[in-house]
C-alpha cells in the first residue's frame, strides 16, 4: 500500500527530484535551499509559503517512509536533503519525470505533463507520455490515476496516487461529474416546459387572429 502524504509532504518530495534532475550540481538540498524550492512561485501549484519547521516535519514523516532523509555527506558541515525514490520504486527517468510534476503541480493532461516535464526529460510525443503513465497506473500498488473528465473539457487528466488530497477528493470530482449530469437533466426539462409554453401561447394567438380576422370577411 502506497503511502498517503500530506500537501506539505507531497510539495518536499516533488522539490527534492526536479532539483536533482534539473540542478544536479546543487543537489542534495541543505534545508535553506529545500525551503526555497518548495515556496518558488514558477512550476508550482498551488504556490506555498512554508516555514523551516513545516519542511522538517515532512522531512521526517518521508525519512519514515523509506521515501526521502539525510543525505551522506561527510564533506559539508551542513545536513542536506535527498528524495529515495529509485531505491524504492526503481523507476525509470520517464516515470520519475512524470511523478515529480504530478507531485508539484497536481493534476494534469499528458500534453501538460509533457511540455513541462521538458526541463526534467524529453518526452518524444504524447504517445511516450501516455505509455509512461499507463506503466505508474499498472504498478502494484498503482502510482497514478485517470480521474473522471471535467464538463466542457476534451482532455482527462491523471493524478498520482500518493496524496490525501487525490484519494479523498476522487469520489467527490465522481459525485460533481454525476451532479452536472442530473442538473444538465432539470435544465433541458424546464426549457422543454418553457417551449411548450411558448408554442400554447402561439396556437392561441393563432386562434384569436383568426375569429378577428372573420369579423372583417
Amino acid at each position: 500500500m502506497n503511502p498517503i502524504l500530506s500537501a506539505v509532504e507531497c510539495r518536499v518530495l516533488g522539490s527534492l527530484i526536479e532539483k536533482e534532475l534539473t540542478t544536479p550540481e546543487y543537489y542534495p538540498l541543505s534545508l535553506n535551499a529545500l525551503v526555497n524550492a518548495c515556496n518558488q512561485k514558477s512550476n508550482r501549484d498551488p504556490f506555498m509559503n512554508l516555514d523551516e519547521e513545516a519542511v522538517k516535519q515532512a522531512l521526517q514523516r518521508l525519512n519514515k517512509e523509506g521515501l526521502a532523509g539525510p543525505a551522506d555527506n561527510m564533506v559539508s558541515r551542513v545536513t542536506k536533503y535527498e528524495h529515495r525514490l529509485q531505491e524504492a520504486y526503481n523507476f525509470t527517468r520517464h516515470e520519475i519525470a512524470v511523478l515529480c510534476e504530478l507531485l508539484l503541480r497536481g493534476p494534469q493532461t499528458p500534453g501538460e505533463l509533457r511540455s513541462r516535464a521538458e526541463r526534467m526529460h524529453t518526452f518524444e510525443d504524447l504517445g511516450v507520455v501516455h505509455s509512461t503513465l499507463q506503466k505508474l497506473m499498472k504498478r502494484e500498488p498503482p502510482l497514478a490515476t485517470l480521474l473522471p473528465r471535467q464538463p466542457g473539457t476534451k482532455e482527462a487528466r491523471y493524478a498520482h496516487l500518493l496524496s490525501e488530497d487525490v484519494t479523498t477528493r476522487k469520489p467527490e470530482l465522481e459525485t460533481e461529474a454525476a451532479e452536472s449530469v442530473v442538473l444538465g437533466g432539470d435544465r433541458i426539462a424546464r426549457l422543454e416546459t418553457q417551449l411548450a409554453e411558448v408554442q400554447q401561447e402561439v396556437a392561441d394567438l393563432k386562434q384569436q387572429f383568426a375569429v378577428f380576422r372573420k369579423q372583417f370577411e
